[in-house]
């Protein structure tokens, strides 16, 4: 398979997936400009490139948690990845263990927790959506912890889902030969038994819109796992986050899939990373598709990033190898990256190495 970069990718699943399933992974809310502006954005940051470095050796490799990884490109969670690739989440978990790198599971997987586990080594962080039902929440992380899940990120964008007008119009349902794994035993004699929208529908309609700030400190008291707040994209919520115990952000719009005309997450990201004034680590999700993304990310202050899609979509194109290929790649590009613009390691990128369009002074026009 000529594959070139990461976004080739896409075009290859959107041939293969039936378009019910394409357009779940692809699509985003009501115009989708806030998705197509994910990507946009980092087309206005050039970069200030230093010259005459020593380049010959350079070091990806950092930190997060205090978890030792390859490089800051990790896995986000995806739902429903069997709907991809009959392997589905185990080629992902094996992918990213070959990577040496962090995968986020979500708890909307087609895999269990502990299925995940049985892959073998890795780093893995848990998704979690907090529901009605504090006992099923408990349970998820309970099995998290057990299952050697190293972190919680918590997605706090989601009270109510978004509009995502192609599910819609495509009457999105989970194909019948998948289900929701990890809720399989916690919701047994809860569903409705004429409730034909099936499980996904179901714990979907159990996400608690009550859910506050104050369910961050509940959390901790029922699991020793840092807390990732997942979903930050403005700096009195960076403050918030940091005041009731969080342990690092991911600034996130959702892959753009809630709420329309939010800025792109690399627009939102120095704000936070302002805010947070380097008390806890903040990472980036949404809209990476090239190593030079990655880079710009790093110079406005993140400390690594997580992509989505580009995963699902390698998955559906081509499984676990994939997923291992658009890891390299984009190691490959950030790497090349950081050798042009003349940085030898992560602390050496700086803000000085990029330029925004929103540094620029606005001149007044002649009259």
């Amino acid at each position: 398979m000529g594959i070139t970069n990461v976004s080739e990718y896409e075009a290859i699943a959107k041939e293969k997936l039936p378009k019910m399933v394409y357009d779940y992974y692809a699509s985003g809310a009501e115009d989708e400009w806030t998705l197509k502006e994910n990507k946009r954005a980092f087309s206005r940051i050039l970069f200030r490139p230093r010259i005459l470095v020593d380049v010959s050796k350079i070091d990806l490799r950092t930190t997060v948690l205090g978890f030792n990884i390859s490089m800051p490109i990790m896995i986000a969670p995806t739902a429903m990845q069997k709907m991809a690739h009959p392997e589905g989440e185990f080629a992902t978990a094996r992918a990213a263990s070959a990577a040496d790198t962090i995968m986020t599971l979500s708890s909307w997987s087609t895999s269990s927790i502990e299925e995940v586990a049985s892959t073998g080594p890795g780093i893995r962080f848990f998704q979690l959506y907090v529901y009605k039902d504090r006992n099923m929440v408990a349970q998820l992380v309970k099995r998290a912890e057990r299952a050697g899940f190293k972190a919680i990120a918590l997605t706090v964008d989601t009270p109510r889902l978004g509009r995502r007008e192609a599910d819609i119009k495509n009457r999105f349902v989970l194909p019948p030969n998948l289900t929701l794994k990890n809720f399989e035993d916690l919701v047994r004699g809860k569903m409705d038994k004429t409730n034909d929208s099936g499980l996904a529908s179901y714990v979907a309609g159990q996400t608690d819109q009550s859910l506050s700030w104050k369910d961050i400190q509940w959390l901790q008291t029922i699991t020793k796992l840092p807390i990732l707040v997942k979903g930050v994209i403005t700096a009195e919520d960076a403050r918030l986050a940091i005041q009731y115990g969080a342990a690092g952000i991911i600034v996130s719009n959702h892959g753009a899939r809630q709420l329309d005309y939010l800025p792109a997450t690399i627009m939102a990201l120095e704000e936070v990373v302002k805010a947070a004034r380097g008390q806890i680590p903040v990472f980036l999700d949404g809209g990476v598709t090239r190593g030079t993304d990655v880079f710009k990310a790093l110079a406005l202050g993140a400390s690594g990033i997580f992509i989505g899609r580009p995963v699902v979509f390698a998955l559906a194109a081509d499984g676990e190898a994939g997923v291992r290929k658009v890891l390299q790649m984009l190691r490959d590009e950030f790497e090349l990256t950081m050798a042009l613009s003349g940085c030898r390691s992560l602390k050496e990128i700086t803000r000085n190495h990029i330029v925004t369009e929103w540094d620029r002074p606005r001149v007044a026009p002649r009259l």
